[in-house]
């Protein structure tokens, strides 16, 4: 059983901050810093979830291979 939920809302803040990544790499421009400070509590704490959300992504891994195997 895989909580789908848990997985959009890893995947949207996964997204968020590879968005960050490519404005920083383009534009010298970090987003997070802009709204939040730069590395405030705040932004911290952002930066935190988006590291944790991209460890936890790595289960996709496993997972797509888990059903590719199933659907053979």
């Amino acid at each position: 059983m895989h909580n789908k939920f848990l997985d959009c809302i890893a995947l949207t803040i996964a997204i968020v901050g590879a968005v960050n990544w490519g404005l920083i790499g383009f534009f010298d421009f970090n987003l997070v810093a802009t709204v939040f400070g730069s590395m405030s509590w705040l932004s911290r704490i952002i930066y935190a979830l988006v590291g944790i959300c991209g460890l936890y992504l790595i289960l996709f891994y496993t997972r797509l291979g888990e059903s590719a195997g199933e659907a053979s």
